[in-house]
């Protein structure tokens, strides 16, 4: 009988939650939502790129929200479309993108795809002369990175530095 009993105030507890769509119990995608897991990865590689700054000589760079919204979008368009491009959506440039969510002066952009870390994102740009020197550009104050993940839970990673 107290079985039943416990079964049944189970029942009325999940019951009205079911009624108006609200489980209960969080899938694990709920649980650790990707948009959690991209601003985790925004931040590391932000985190690592001013390691690699203060190693080198240069000051950290400050994570900008303009830049940080033209990364993002950036990344969110090469997801979308499966393009790996510095040249986006209509033939934009990082200078146009960047301009358009109101920084004025963008100073360079390295992109990656596919990469599981921050670390290893990080690490390829650094053995890269041209991602290398955007990252090493002391002349560079500021800092957007955006993470975007495709259908298929691939990363799309840009980062764009500016003055």
């Amino acid at each position: 009988m107290r079985s039943l009993l416990r079964r049944f105030a189970l029942a009325a507890l999940i019951a009205p939650a079911a009624a108006f769509g609200v489980s209960m119990f969080a899938t694990p995608a709920e649980a650790a939502p990707a948009a959690v897991q991209e601003q985790t990865l925004q931040t590391e590689i932000t985190r690592l790129t001013n390691t690699q700054r203060t190693t080198h000589g240069c000051a950290a760079v400050t994570v900008n929200v303009r830049l940080t919204a033209a990364a993002v979008d950036h990344s969110a368009w090469m997801a979308q479309t499966g393009t790996f491009s510095h040249t986006g959506s209509a033939g934009s440039t990082f200078v146009v993108r960047a301009r358009a969510a109101g920084f004025a002066r963008p100073a360079g952009e390295n992109i990656a795809w596919g990469y599981r870390t921050a670390a290893e994102v990080v690490n390829a740009w650094m053995k890269s002369p041209g991602h290398r020197a955007n990252i090493l550009n002391c002349k560079a104050t500021t800092v957007g990175v955006g993470a975007v993940r495709n259908a298929a839970g691939a990363p799309y990673y840009t980062q764009v530095f500016g003055f």
